[in-house]
């Protein structure tokens, strides 16, 4: 019973209010950006937006670790992908200025897209080369400029919502501006939608945490560091992840 009232309550309040908040933070972002500060735009509707998104599903949020971010401090963060509710989480709730890596097909979503497009978060397009350097010079002047970048390394949606292999790119920018990677934890993200119904299908209630965990600074640079850095954040994601999600499990959407 309490399910179907959840997935009335959804039908009729939640979806509705989740396209009109993401259309009218989409045109805010939109005119903030062309007439304002890129950076306080292309952030804080975002942010307002990702919080009143798990507001409205009545999701429980839970955060630890934010006491080991030092402030005025760049990092790269690097979180596991167990579902489309991780960017609410983070976005909502990190707490720190900073773009999306994302993939480049996301530019092509309604609304999303564009104010995607317009806060000049960060498209990964691997089509070429000459687009992949174009991805990594704009991380690196957003980092120089005392920003943030985030990442999921894994690149991919988890199925199962176990951690599938991380990619070396997000390390290899930390190393080569000698910048703290830090790692983060999303757990419940799976339970509220996994990516096997897609983001069309009804929401299961449950609740969501985060752990933002130390920083990983480098002790070195070169492939070494990168390799060691990427190993320590994959144990360190892995380590917070509720027993049901811990281990290895191949993703072939990888």
């Amino acid at each position: 019973m309490i399910t179907l009232l959840y997935r009335i309550y959804q039908l009729f309040i939640g979806f509705p209010i989740l396209v009109i908040v993401t259309i009218i933070t989409a045109l805010e972002v939109g005119i903030g950006t062309t007439i304002g500060n890129g950076h306080f735009w292309g952030y804080y509707p975002g942010r307002w937006w990702a919080k009143v998104i798990l507001k409205v599903f009545l999701l429980p949020i839970k955060v630890e670790g934010r006491e080991n971010l030092e402030e005025n401090q760049s990092y790269v963060f690097v979180a596991n992908h167990q579902g489309v509710f991780d960017i609410f989480m983070i976005y909502g709730h990190l707490g720190r200025n900073f773009k999306w890596m994302m993939k480049y097909q996301l530019g092509s979503i309604p609304f999303i897209g564009y104010a995607c497009r317009k806060s000049h978060q960060i498209f990964v397009d691997k089509r070429g080369p000459k687009k992949i350097q174009k991805t990594y010079e704009t991380a690196r002047e957003i980092l120089k400029e005392g920003y943030s970048v985030t990442v999921f390394p894994e690149g991919a949606r988890s199925f199962t919502g176990h951690m599938g292999k991380f990619k070396k790119g997000a390390f290899a920018l930390a190393d080569e501006l000698q910048l703290p990677v830090v790692p983060l934890t999303i757990n419940g993200s799976f339970n509220v939608l996994p990516r096997t119904r897609g983001f069309i299908n009804f929401i299961s209630w449950h609740p969501l945490k985060m752990t933002i965990h130390q920083p990983i600074y480098p002790t070195g640079q070169g492939p070494e560091n990168v390799d060691a850095t990427m190993r320590q954040a994959y144990d360190s994601v892995m380590s917070a992840l509720v027993p049901e999600y811990q281990g290895y499990v191949e993703n072939p959407d990888q």
